[in-house]
């Protein structure tokens, strides 16, 4: 199913959030190769991370999609994408 543009670009902002929520998590608990974590700290900055990169991937598959879909070249609907994802509202 192609995404439309609104789809692409709320997905995007997911990504972007949860990505923030990854360097958070390293900025709250320090880097692992200078700081040694708790196993609680590990698994939640793992579970973030995964659920980032997740997130990540779907929007990477998405955009594909619907560049296809609409004929166009990936990186100009990517960087569409990208800037109105991170553009106030």
């Amino acid at each position: 199913m192609a995404h439309t543009l609104d789809e692409l670009i709320q997905m995007q902002r997911a990504a972007d959030h949860a990505h923030a929520q990854v360097l958070a998590l390293r900025d709250a608990y320090g880097r692992p190769t200078q700081v040694e974590w708790t196993g609680a700290q590990t698994m939640t900055y793992e579970k973030a991370w995964k659920a980032w990169r997740g997130l990540a991937a779907g929007v990477q598959a998405a955009v594909t999609e619907h560049a296809e879909a609409a004929g166009k070249q990936r990186f100009e609907i990517e960087a569409a994408v990208r800037g109105a994802a991170r553009r106030p509202e």
